[in-house]
């Protein structure tokens, strides 16, 4: 077992480099329990950088969370245009307040480094919601403070990352 400041004992998953703690409640995320996922973190040379990113995380309120509904439901509106009526899919969503009632959040949160720009570390939730079932939500928080991301879950950690594209660095939603 390995021990991480603010988690506590981890286990170590030897076939994809991650680390894993055991659920922890995450006041961002209603305080529901959830798993960190450290992801390369054994052989990152700034330790202290994933340490200061999950202090952060965990200390946050769902208020951080509010500040994307808007950001989150400019997703689901874009989403809604192509979806077709009597479709399982389909979910009329009047207000961005409303969003909440169709997202699930996964069971854990992935804390990496981002390989390239800023390589700043970075902890990102994998989402179902009612209105893109194939494809999910991905919400991203830069170092653990903001949301920088929103979109469909790719795996990028953010907008310019996904796009290729520098000029998308501080894009929440594109």
């Amino acid at each position: 077992m390995i021990e991480i400041p603010f988690l506590g004992e981890v286990e170590e998953d030897q076939f994809n480099n991650w680390l894993m703690s055991k659920p922890i409640a995450v006041n961002v995320l209603g305080g529901e329990q959830f798993e960190l996922i450290l992801d390369e973190y054994k052989d990152d040379k700034a330790k202290e950088d994933f340490h200061e990113a999950i202090q952060n995380f965990l200390s946050i309120d769902d208020s951080t969370l509010k500040e994307a509904q808007d950001h989150i439901y400019r997703y689901y509106r874009d989403i809604f245009v192509q979806l077709i009526p009597g479709d399982d899919w389909y979910v009329e969503i009047a207000t961005p307040d409303k969003i909440w009632k169709h997202i699930k959040f996964g069971s854990t949160a992935t804390v990496s480094r981002r390989p390239h720009g800023d390589k700043s570390v970075y902890i990102s939730l994998e989402c179902s919601c009612d209105w893109e079932r194939e494809h999910g939500l991905q919400i991203v928080f830069k170092q653990g403070l903001h949301v920088n991301k929103i979109g469909p879950f790719d795996g990028h950690l953010t907008n310019s990352d996904a796009y290729a594209n520098d000029e998308l660095e501080n894009v929440v939603y594109r």
